[in-house]
């Protein structure tokens, strides 16, 4: 299926999203013959980077069903390409498409590590762990060029700042040398997204992400060096991924994860149409049955965004799947409660002009 829909002309590859869905802040937009005979693939859809220079770095919320209020982005955009990610609704604020500029017009920050450390300097700030990776992926394939996450580490780790990161990207054993550290003071955590084992269908759905396999490695390397990981089953895909809950959960314990969690798959605004485009496109048979159980968990929309049901939903089919969760977590020796991360250890670093430091 996937080589057949990667022929025709609506397919990019190494792309999620199968086309270019007017944001809400979207001008209309259209192709234009600029004159120039194409020597491009078309198919082939390059990705595009711009700069920002953010005043502040450190994003603060306020959700009751989030176990953080304050959280890093250091990108706009994930070339991962994640057809299913619920953060690209984010991209129409730039007056961009949620499909393919979500995946190939990417904003880097790389003012991100000097804005971080003056907010941490600030004599109002009130230490508590901050979260990274769970808007866009920080290790994004961009990360390897900017390397705007680990100068955020850096800092990060001169201040003895606790930091939980949520990655699908094997690049983060990158920053080993300075998680490790952390993670012996109690300072870091990372979340593994491990969404299925079916390598063609992660290849499908998560075109620029790596492989299952290569995610299990990333969280051995990382147990191996004293980091503790958390096994992420999300988004769980109803009548296509949630046969492998059992199978996702014994994969992360035998690679070393010591927890686990799970989210159903959500659809915020222009997402139900991405996903459905796709689910035409590559499981045309298994689509109604999907958007079908969707539907049920949500009071019959593709999608409820209250607060205690978006990331689960409700009803029988629900409480199926997290009884199955749990009672496997249960087994596997992965529902133990994690030691939380230290926040006594936050210390301002001294720098240059500190009087102190004239002594």
């Amino acid at each position: 299926m996937g080589e057949q829909i990667a022929n025709g002309s609506k397919q990019r590859r190494g792309r999620g999203a199968l086309g270019n869905v007017s944001g809400r802040y979207d001008l209309a937009r259209e192709d234009v013959d600029d004159g120039w005979e194409g020597q491009d693939d078309p198919r082939v859809l390059r990705t595009e980077v711009t700069t920002e220079s953010p005043r502040r770095i450190i994003a603060w919320n306020k959700s009751p069903d989030l176990p953080f209020d304050r959280s890093i982005n250091p990108y706009r955009g994930c070339e991962h390409g994640c057809v299913y990610c619920f953060a690209r609704p984010t991209h129409a604020y730039l007056g961009l498409s949620p499909g393919l500029d979500f995946e190939t017009r990417l904003v880097a920050k790389p003012d991100a590590a000097e804005v971080l450390e003056r907010e941490l300097r600030s004599k109002r700030y009130r230490v508590a762990p901050i979260a990274i990776g769970t808007n866009t992926d920080p290790y994004q394939p961009i990360e390897r060029d900017h390397g705007i996450m680990r100068a955020c580490l850096e800092v990060l780790a001169a201040f003895h700042h606790p930091v939980a990161i949520v990655t699908k990207g094997a690049l983060i054993e990158r920053d080993i040398d300075i998680l490790a550290p952390m993670a012996r003071q109690g300072l870091a955590r990372v979340g593994i997204s491990l969404t299925t084992l079916d390598a063609g269908l992660s290849r499908r759905m998560e075109p620029r992400a790596p492989a299952p396999r290569r995610r299990l490695q990333t969280i051995a390397r990382l147990t191996e060096a004293g980091i503790p990981v958390r096994v992420m089953t999300s988004p769980i895909v109803p009548g296509l991924t949630d046969h492998e809950v059992e199978a996702l959960l014994k994969a992360g314990r035998d690679a070393g994860a010591d927890a686990a969690s799970w989210i159903m798959l959500r659809l915020p605004m222009e997402v139900s149409e991405l996903w459905q485009e796709w689910l035409a496109a590559y499981e045309p048979g298994r689509a109604e049955k999907i958007m079908a159980r969707l539907r049920e968990m949500h009071g019959g929309k593709d999608y409820d965004a209250r607060w205690g049901r978006r990331m689960r939903g409700e009803g029988t089919y629900a409480q199926m799947v997290a009884q199955r969760f749990n009672a496997a977590a249960r087994r596997l020796g992965l529902d133990r409660p994690t030691a939380p991360l230290r926040c006594d250890l936050f210390q301002v670093p001294m720098q240059a002009g500190d009087q102190l430091s004239l002594f």
